[in-house]
């Protein structure tokens, strides 16, 4: 399973937490979704011809040479040129080359953090009846959407869920927890079982925890941008940040560890045995396990449990738009198109384990036999898109800053949504 989220992939919008408000034309948005909305002139159905230069991050890109064969095989006068940049680079590069005029037909863009590209100055609107937004899961489609128009298409998909050890779970006499208040005595009890912590949290501090506890705003009842207007100093973010912080505070998640890198291999020795994390790890864990079978006979997943709201999580994954400049927007649109058949997510998720951001691909026997995915299909209908303004990568990085001050005891979970809240609002949301 690839790992296109947490310091991988999107190691890279560290770096446009400084870049996203300024690099290109600003593309502020007033709320956290928008409808769905298609224009421009319909794409034919007859073959694509020329040169299509295709720009994406190394990683779920990495085996598309291999998806697009039937692609090219049925346009034959077509060529199709990949350029595959390192992740951390990947968005830096693409702002520069298209300021500078010289950007691809196409590129891959995130849906949690393109907000910046969403403009007609960027990239093309997409074409009437090119696909059907109602196919794709709501949140993923939305993360495209600005001022009603939609500029991406949505590729792959990936949220979190729980993934825990079944075996200890089972000896602790406990089932998965399904709302705030079952998770710390479900932590614990897995302690009793034998684990060092209930909890593998995140320590990271940055815009990745800053992400997490806007989904724990979002299952308390909060919003996050409401009118234009930056909405987080309220009590729905105080009692995320309380709730992100009583992992610590029980001492069933640890302050000091494991770091991202050891994630995996606590949860395989036991030292923690819970993740809150993407469906990627489910691929991995028999490699960190060094024995295969391990998975299947000592992990769980399960949709995340529910806020006094919800059990809402967020939209994340791969998505391409076809840039206004571009010289073959014909050739582009077709190949975006061919990408978004359910039947090629399948073949890219038989290739690289990208879960389809089309729902009805997910019915194929390929990953419908996967059991450990249900929680992940289950929690993918029920998710939000982070704010579309340019400044929200930022704004994630201060709360994650914020929150470790809340979970070290040091700071109050008022006082650290107050900040973010006056810091949001000392930026604005990028809009023109």
């Amino acid at each position: 399973m690839s790992n296109p989220s947490r310091r991988g992939a999107l190691k890279l919008t560290a770096g446009l937490a400084l870049l996203g408000a300024t690099a290109l034309t600003g593309c502020g948005r007033g709320s956290d979704t928008a409808a769905a909305k298609a224009s421009a002139t319909p794409i034919g159905s007859g073959p694509a011809t020329g040169t299509l230069d295709v720009w994406a991050a190394q990683g779920d890109a990495d085996v598309l040479n291999k998806v697009i064969k039937p692609f090219e095989a049925a346009n034959p006068k077509l060529s199709v040129k990949f350029t595959l940049i390192p992740n951390a680079e990947y968005y830096t590069k693409l702002q520069s080359a298209i300021a500078a005029g010289k950007g691809p037909d196409v590129a891959q863009f995130f849906p949690e953090s393109q907000a910046q590209f969403l403009d007609s100055s960027i990239l093309r609107a997409v074409p009437d009846g090119l696909v059907e937004p109602d196919s794709f899961f709501k949140s993923l489609w939305d993360a495209g959407v600005a001022g009603g128009v939609a500029y991406t298409v949505p590729w792959y998909a990936y949220t979190y869920a729980l993934v825990y050890r079944s075996d200890l779970a089972k000896k602790a006499g406990v089932k998965a927890p399904t709302t705030w208040d079952e998770m710390v005595p479900f932590f614990k009890a897995l302690q009793r079982a034998g684990a060092g912590h209930g909890l593998g949290a995140d320590i990271g501090w940055d815009v990745f925890n800053g992400q997490d506890v806007a989904m724990y705003a979002w299952q308390a009842g909060g919003s996050l941008l409401s009118g234009g207007k930056w909405t987080l100093d309220t009590p729905a973010m105080v009692d995320a940040l309380k709730y992100n912080a009583s992992f610590f505070t029980s001492r069933t998640a640890d302050t000091s560890g494991p770091t991202f890198l050891d994630a995996q291999p606590y949860f395989v020795s036991g030292k923690t045995a819970t993740m809150i994390t993407g469906p990627w790890v489910i691929g991995q864990l028999d490699t960190a396990a060094k024995k295969d079978g391990w998975t299947a006979s000592h992990v769980a997943t399960a949709p995340l449990p529910a806020g006094s709201s919800s059990s809402v999580s967020f939209s994340a994954g791969g998505s391409w738009g076809v840039l206004a400049n571009g010289g073959n927007a014909d050739a582009a649109w077709k190949f975006v198109r061919y990408l978004a058949k359910p039947s090629t997510q399948v073949a890219q998720y038989k290739a690289y384990s990208s879960l389809p951001a089309v729902v009805s691909a997910w019915d194929d026997e390929a990953i419908k036999g996967q059991p450990l995915l249900d929680a992940f299909l289950t929690q993918l209908k029920n998710t939000r898109a982070f704010p579309q303004v340019t400044t929200w990568q930022q704004v994630a990085t201060r709360l994650g800053k914020e929150m470790e001050g809340v979970a070290k005891g040091t700071q109050s979970a008022a006082k650290a949504a107050a900040n973010v809240q006056s810091y949001a609002e000392s930026l604005g949301t990028g809009a023109k």
